[in-house]
C-alpha cells in the first residue's frame, strides 16, 4: 500500500507562487511514476505534471514554463513548484502515483494512477 499526503496549498494573488509537497511510503527504486492532478468541481481531474524514476519529466500545455515537479528521494517527497499562478490554476490538486510503469506508458487519465492523496486546494485570486 502506497500513502501519499499533499500539502502546501493555500491562497494566492495571480503571478504568485505556491509550492506543493506529497510525501509518500514507497517508491525510492524500481519503475515508477509519480504525478500531479487537479480538479475543480464539476470538471472530469486533469494531469498537471509527471515524474518517473529516471526523472523524466512530462507536463500538460497549460503549466509549461510556470510549474516545475521534482523528487526528493531520501525525503520520500514530490514537489510541484508553481509560479506565475493564474486564476484558472484554481482547483484542488491532487499527488497520484503507479508502481510498475513508466510516465510514457500511462495515460493522462486518473483511471491509470492507483494511489492517491486526499488533495490540497489551490485557490489564486485577482
Amino acid at each position: 500500500q502506497v500513502d501519499l499526503m499533499e500539502s502546501g496549498g493555500g491562497s494566492v494573488q495571480a503571478g504568485g507562487s505556491l509550492r506543493l509537497s506529497c510525501t509518500h511510503t514507497t517508491y525510492t527504486t524500481g519503475k515508477f511514476c509519480m504525478a500531479w492532478f487537479r480538479q475543480i468541481p464539476g470538471k472530469k481531474r486533469e494531469g498537471v505534471a509527471r515524474i518517473d524514476s529516471y526523472d523524466r519529466i512530462d507536463y500538460t500545455d497549460s503549466v509549461k514554463g510556470r510549474f516545475t515537479v521534482s523528487r526528493d528521494n531520501d525525503k520520500k517527497t514530490l514537489y510541484l513548484q508553481m509560479n506565475g499562478l493564474k486564476q484558472e490554476d484554481t482547483a484542488m490538486y491532487y499527488c497520484a502515483s503507479r508502481g510498475g510503469y513508466w510516465c510514457s506508458t500511462l495515460r493522462w487519465e486518473s483511471g491509470d494512477y492507483n494511489a492517491w492523496g486526499q488533495g490540497t486546494q489551490v485557490t489564486v485570486s485577482s
